[in-house]
């Protein structure tokens, strides 16, 4: 299982999806688009604390965080 975890002001939600399904790869693909149309980024967890930005829907990474754009003040 792939997941998506999308961070914001209640702190975050997780959406899994299988890979090998297409049906939720086209849903994984249209949150990716939704959300960095909004302004988020979207970064590949690679473990050991370390990232990979995304700039288009990768449906093998096994985790993408999705961070909100900072706000001021």
């Amino acid at each position: 299982m792939a997941t998506q975890i999308v961070m914001d002001h209640t702190g975050d939600s997780r959406h899994q999806f299988d890979p090998t399904d297409a049906r939720a790869v086209a849903e994984a693909e249209a949150r990716f688009k939704k959300l960095t149309g909004a302004g988020f980024t979207a970064a590949r967890r690679l473990g050991d604390g370390k990232s990979e930005l995304l700039k288009s829907f990768d449906p093998t990474a096994e985790e993408t965080l999705f961070i909100p754009r900072l706000q001021g003040g």
